[in-house]
């Protein structure tokens, strides 16, 4: 049975009379990189707060570990909302000292966070003369203090050069396998999600457009076989019953067959149709990016 870390149930959110969040259903796995992408200003902060405890929703349920979201279980979640809170004049190993006292941490543990987020040589700077990639992970080593089970981390790379983007993002892959710590990351830099998430959530206007795994997101933006004939719909049945190819889609527009299936398979199909008596006037290939499917998962929606 599947164990979720985070829950959300018909999660609804207002600033006056803007709905902000709107009957939101998140669902994360122990375990899982949950990528949550969305344009600027989709809501994707609000949900961040409001799972934090540090906003108050209208309306839904939040269960974390499996029960309501409260005092308890909030301390195993770690997080970083928008920037971190860093103090500039103290060195790095004095601001993990100050958010320990908070957590009960230790100087051991201090020193192996910052091993960790590769700070070791820098614990004795001040941050205010960091790099922004500095700062972001000296954040995410604070917001580690405690040994959290769950971290809630709000566009981590954001401002980042490729370099500090790269940084953040091993960080991120190596605490997820060495520690099981399971991430719900806000975005809205795909190319950035793409190469950690297991999980994304699609979020536009404070709708959820969409929960959908890695695997499931490949498979979707694979590479297909579009055909056009004479008689689409007699092509349909013959690909899917005599050539046991089940993706088959017709287009009501152009009637174009979609045909997902391995490219490798166009020639057997051209040749079964036109044995077939039916007259194929064009067959192509085709690809979905992951550019394109986003973009349309965030297109218009009436709320």
């Amino acid at each position: 049975m599947d164990e979720f870390v985070l829950q959300t149930r018909g999660l609804t959110k207002r600033f006056g009379r803007k709905i902000v969040v709107n009957n939101l259903n998140l669902n994360i796995k122990k375990g899982d990189i949950y990528g949550f992408i969305g344009p600027n200003g989709a809501g994707k902060t609000t949900v961040m707060k409001v799972i934090l405890g540090l906003l108050f929703a209208n309306s839904g349920e939040v269960s974390l570990f499996g029960e309501p979201q409260n005092i308890r279980n909030l301390k195993r979640v770690g997080s970083l909302i928008e920037s971190p809170g860093l103090y500039g004049n103290c060195t790095a190993y004095e601001n993990m000292k100050r958010f320990s006292i908070l957590e009960g941490g230790t100087d051991t543990e201090i020193h192996e966070l910052l091993e960790l987020v590769g700070l070791k040589e820098a614990a004795y700077k001040k941050a205010k003369t960091f790099s922004l990639g500095m700062k972001q992970r000296l954040g995410i080593a604070i917001a580690l203090l405690g040994n959290p089970e769950f971290l809630i981390l709000d566009e981590p790379v954001n401002g980042l050069d490729p370099m500090g983007m790269k940084d953040v993002r091993d960080i991120i892959l190596r605490i997820n396998k060495e520690k099981g710590v399971t991430f719900f990351i806000s975005s809205h830099l795909l190319g950035e999600l793409e190469k950690i998430s297991t999980v994304y959530g699609i979020i536009r206007y404070g709708v959820l457009a969409e929960e959908i795994t890695a695997e499931e997101l490949a498979e979707k933006c694979g590479r297909s076989i579009i055909l056009a004939c004479n008689d689409p719909q007699k092509a349909s049945e013959i690909i899917t019953t005599q050539m046991e190819i089940p993706q088959v889609t017709v287009n009501e527009t152009s009637g174009k067959l979609n045909i997902v299936t391995d490219i490798s398979r166009s020639a057997e199909i051209n040749s079964k149709l036109v044995k077939a008596g039916i007259e194929v006037s064009e067959l192509g290939i085709i690809s979905t990016s992951y550019e394109d499917y986003f973009l349309q998962k965030m297109g218009p929606v009436n709320v």
